[in-house]
């Protein structure tokens, strides 16, 4: 992301604050901060960003929680069980508007599995719907601009894509 100057996307407000913690020359690069200021100021922070960002949290969440229970296992294998090599991007899309945590995901990469999914897709899909879901999503609107989204969430999709040939390529070639 540094590569292609990323942080011009982010919202204003932060670079503001990026561009006021610049190093600094002389002796004020050196100060160093107590311990109550810099809990003071991660306090203040803290309440600042809950207060932009509280309402996304709790739609994003919703919203990825009610899609979750409408996306049966068996549509997926059926669907992405071949070994074609469309079959793992493909499930990286699918798994972007389902919300999962680590832990809830893996009895559903263990029946996807069992269904004849292969590893690669598997991993594809799961990854999507815990790193790349609805509520990842809306989060980051608070401090991207939707260009950077645009970009960020590109960039998961090609890297859940590249996982997903690589395991399904080791997957057949050596197991």
């Amino acid at each position: 992301m540094d590569a292609i100057g990323a942080e011009r996307w982010l919202r204003p407000y932060l670079r503001e604050a990026r561009a006021q913690d610049s190093p600094q020359t002389g002796e004020a690069a050196n100060q160093k901060y107590s311990i109550f200021r810099r809990h003071s100021f991660a306090i203040g922070e803290t309440r600042s960003i809950f207060r932009k960002i509280w309402l996304w949290v709790i739609v994003g969440v919703g919203v990825g929680a009610s899609l979750h229970g409408f996306a049966p296992d068996d549509w997926f294998a059926t669907r992405f069980g071949t070994s074609d090599w469309r079959a793992v991007p493909l499930a990286a899309l699918a798994g972007i508007p389902l919300y999962s945590n680590v832990t809830a995901i893996v009895p559903v990469m263990e029946s996807l599995l069992m269904k004849g999914l292969s590893i690669g897709t598997t991993l594809a899909f799961c990854m999507s719907a815990v790193a790349a879901s609805l509520p990842e999503i809306l989060l980051p609107r608070q401090i991207m601009t939707w260009k950077l989204q645009t970009v960020f969430m590109l960039y998961l999709w090609i890297v859940f894509t590249l996982a997903g040939w690589l395991f399904n390529y080791v997957g057949e070639t050596f197991l």
